[in-house]
């Protein structure tokens, strides 16, 4: 008889007997169960269990800690329970049942971003670095940057951009491609739709604001046009892109005859998919963020400055997420050329520092139960600090959910007190800790004000955050 025998026996009449359990498999510390009722679950009488060290519902799992010794347990439970073990994919996969429907939109968002996230680490670090030498301008008098002084340190700033550019600017190729291995499709077909979203031949997703409607390039066939606008950097037209060719792809192979399928499939599912990306997915993309620009043109403007500086410290995370944030960098220009600077420019900085913040926090967090994590959160939090918030957010912040909404409320909290103090920035570029010197100089003692309540808040609130049922809910598995 196994030392787990009693504990297993146990184990299986609180969690609400065999017929009480969908699947059950185990990671490095923890028995998961996917259950057909929780609330069967007796937690009391569980975590009295001598082996068990604890319990927690995450991801429509409920989970038993165990320690080191778990691969025993499972064999015995599974042995004395009768029930057929299964892998960690496969329980994940019945645990998407128990979820509600926002906890399986993030899990499948995480899901998409994950194989991306080396590179975003990678990119986020590269752009960084290239703020640092080629914006700031601390050499003569803050007249130059390095880059302007040193011709090596030119060469290296030009030489960098080439592996940023491939990151960030053809982040579509990623994404499409990560959508078509998640739904099982043909990757190749991703990857190519991504490709003709950022096509070198469409006008470049940066220069479309500010290029004048009737010089933006255009198909034309004949009775009606079609517009030449790439999406670099683009996240919810590759996504929509994507699902809907992985859609297209899977439906059409059910009707197509096997023996046609290699010619068929591939084009009756990507020709369309191009089509609507580019008339009516892309689009709505641009129709958003042009709404989104001149809210934010308004608002700057008005009397209400304040209450637009706590929305827009709120929001502006969430934009990046969707790449729309790129249009704030028109209005950026057009502030500067009426005001003679922008206040803009200060909160976006304060976002960059807030959601580095929250990753301090994940990593002080999650020091002892998940080290390897630090491979991602620290340069996630340099990158932040640097200002690129990309591989913090789609790493870390995101993944929890609760340290990315702590990041969300101490940025409006610090882009209150910047607007609020009437905090303008010469120019535009320089994110993160180092936006300070972007700050007009009789502004920074204020910002600095700023920035420490960007830094201190988003770290208390995922502390707090993380001791609730809410983090709970969303802290991801291993």
């Amino acid at each position: 008889m196994s030392k787990f025998s009693e504990d297993s026996k146990q184990l299986l009449e609180c969690i609400g007997g065999k017929e009480n359990i969908i699947a059950v498999s185990h990671c490095a510390t923890r028995m998961r169960f996917v259950l057909k009722d929780d609330k069967k679950a007796d937690t009391k009488k569980i975590k009295s269990i001598k082996s068990v060290k604890g319990t927690f519902e995450q991801a429509g799992q409920f989970q038993v800690i165990i320690g080191n010794e778990v691969p025993d347990f499972y064999n015995e439970f599974v042995k004395i329970s009768g029930v057929d073990g299964v892998s960690k994919d496969k329980a994940k996969v019945a645990a998407k049942g128990n979820m509600k429907f926002v906890q399986r939109m993030l899990a499948n968002l995480a899901e998409i971003f994950t194989p991306l996230i080396p590179a975003l680490v990678v990119g986020g670090l590269i752009l960084g670095f290239r703020n640092v030498i080629g914006d700031i301008k601390f050499l003569e008098d803050g007249t130059k940057t390095i880059t302007q002084i040193y011709p090596f340190w030119a060469g290296v700033h030009s030489f960098l951009w080439l592996i940023g550019e491939a990151i960030f600017n053809f982040l579509p190729v990623g994404i499409t491609w990560s959508i078509s291995k998640k739904m099982g499709t043909t990757q190749i077909l991703g990857i190519v739709l991504g490709l003709t979203l950022v096509s070198p031949q469409l006008l470049n997703a940066y220069d479309v604001a500010s290029t004048v409607a009737d010089k933006i390039p255009f198909w034309d066939f004949g009775t009606f046009h079609i517009q030449m606008i790439g999406y670099q950097a683009q996240v919810i037209p590759a996504i929509l892109a994507g699902f809907l060719l992985a859609i297209l792809e899977k439906n059409v192979r059910k009707i197509v005859p096997e023996y046609i399928s290699m010619i068929v499939v591939p084009f009756l599912a990507l020709v369309p998919t191009v089509i609507i990306a580019h008339t009516v997915l892309g689009p709505i993309g641009w129709a958003i963020g042009s709404a989104i620009s001149s809210v934010v043109y308004n608002s700057l403007t008005s009397a209400l400055g304040w209450l637009f500086a706590a929305v827009f410290g709120f929001l502006y995370a969430p934009l990046v997420i969707t790449g729309l944030h790129h249009m704030t960098n028109a209005i950026d220009l057009q502030l500067m050329a009426q005001f003679g600077g922008t206040n803009l420019w200060p909160m976006i900085a304060l976002s960059n520092i807030a959601q580095g913040s929250a990753v301090v926090a994940m990593i002080f967090i999650n020091k002892k139960i998940k080290p390897e994590e630090e491979q991602v959160s620290i340069p996630a939090a340099i990158s932040c600090y640097l200002g690129v918030t990309e591989p913090a957010m789609f790493g870390i912040n995101l993944k929890y959910v609760y340290p990315f909404l702590a990041a969300m409320a101490g940025s409006s909290i610090a882009a209150v007190i910047s607007v609020a103090s009437g905090v303008m920035a010469n120019s535009i570029g320089v994110g993160g800790i180092p936006g300070i010197l972007s700050i007009k100089p009789k502004y920074m003692l204020i910002f600095s004000l700023a920035m420490i309540v960007a830094v201190v808040v988003p770290f208390i609130l995922t502390l707090i955050l993380s001791k609730t049922k809410f983090a709970a809910k969303f802290t991801p598995e291993d």
